[in-house]
C-alpha cells in the first residue's frame, strides 16, 4: 500500500488563518482591516448566501481540466477571490469531486457523468455575487435543466431549525 504525502494531495497542513495570509490590491479585505463580513439585504442581516445547485442531462462532466476552468471563471463572475482549488478525478469509473476555497466561502462539485449529473455547493459572504455562478455553470456544462435552491445562512432574528418548537 503507498502512502501519500499531503503535499502530494495539494494540502497544506500548516494552515494560516485569514490575518497571516497577506492582502493584495483588489483582493477581499484582512480581518483586521473589516468589521464584519455579514450581509444586509432587504432589512435582512446574514452570513452570506447558499446555492445548491443540480445540473441535469449535463456534458462534460468527466473533463477535470475544462471543471477547473469553470471553477476559475466562477469564482471571477461571482467577485470572489480564489485561495486554493483542489479538484480528483475518479478513475476508471469517472467523475469529478472538488472544490474551490474562497476568502468568501468556496465553491464544490461532485460529477456522474454516466448520469449527466452534477451537484454544485456555492456558499459566499460578503460583497459577492454567487449568483453570477449560474451563466458560466450553464455555458460550461450546457444542462437540459437547472435547479437552484437558495438559503441565507445565519439569518439575525431568525429561529435555527434546532430551536424551533413542534
Amino acid at each position: 500500500m503507498a502512502i501519500i504525502s499531503s503535499t502530494e494531495l495539494g494540502m497544506d497542513l500548516q494552515a494560516r488563518s485569514v490575518e497571516s495570509l497577506p492582502s493584495k490590491q483588489g483582493s477581499a479585505p484582512l480581518a483586521t482591516e473589516r468589521k464584519g463580513y455579514f450581509v444586509r439585504r432587504d432589512g435582512i442581516d446574514f452570513a452570506g448566501t447558499h446555492l445548491i445547485v443540480d445540473l441535469r442531462g449535463a456534458s462534460r462532466l468527466d473533463e477535470i481540466a475544462h471543471i477547473e476552468t469553470t471553477l476559475r471563471k466562477a469564482t471571477e463572475a461571482a467577485g470572489a477571490t480564489l485561495l486554493h482549488l483542489h479538484l480528483h478525478h475518479f478513475t476508471p469509473n469517472g467523475g469529478v469531486s472538488g472544490v474551490a476555497v474562497l476568502a468568501e466561502s468556496h465553491i464544490s462539485i461532485h460529477t456522474w457523468p454516466e448520469r449527466e449529473y452534477a451537484a454544485l455547493d456555492v456558499f459566499m459572504c460578503g460583497d459577492t455575487r454567487p449568483r453570477g455562478t449560474l451563466e458560466v455553470f450553464k455555458k460550461a456544462f450546457a444542462p437540459r435543466s437547472v435547479e437552484v435552491f437558495e438559503h441565507l445562512r445565519g439569518r439575525s432574528g431568525q429561529a435555527m431549525p434546532d430551536q424551533l418548537e413542534a
